[in-house]
């Protein structure tokens, strides 16, 4: 608090104006595009076996490529920035049959559940079981 108002105080409203943001993007905007165009390559392209980027994959790929060392949260402000989101990849595997599947289904699983009990009228009251 005292530090604003020495500012105040020695240099008026230009002294509180505002610097600007605090901490500047690493990347400038060619830099990115160039980024932009490693990452179109996709992550097999960079060593990577599947397809998945991910923060700490494009932190490796910023840091060999431009020798910038920047934090997982930073690799994640500067996509959001440029208006990348992050993905959800699809649940199922692409080697998955479908027919298997289904037969485990209908065949081991109603071995394995356990089979439910009938409904039958009961009691709220824990002390009288019996009591309607």
């Amino acid at each position: 608090m005292e530090r604003w108002r020495r500012a105040w105080r020695e240099g008026g409203m230009e002294a509180l104006a505002s610097k600007g943001p605090p901490k500047l993007p690493r990347l400038s905007d060619a830099q990115f595009a160039e980024l932009e165009g490693e990452l179109s390559r996709g992550p097999a392209a960079h060593g990577w076996e599947d397809q998945r980027w991910t923060l700490l994959r494009i932190r490796a790929v910023i840091a060999r490529k431009f020798r910038i060392a920047c934090s997982t949260a930073g690799v994640w402000r500067l996509m959001h920035r440029h208006g990348w989101s992050w993905q959800c990849p699809a649940r199922r595997a692409l080697e998955r049959d479908e027919h298997a599947v289904a037969l485990w289904k209908k065949e081991v699983w109603m071995q394995v559940e356990a089979p439910r009990r009938r409904s039958e009228p009961s009691s709220s009251s824990r002390t009288r079981p019996d009591s309607r």
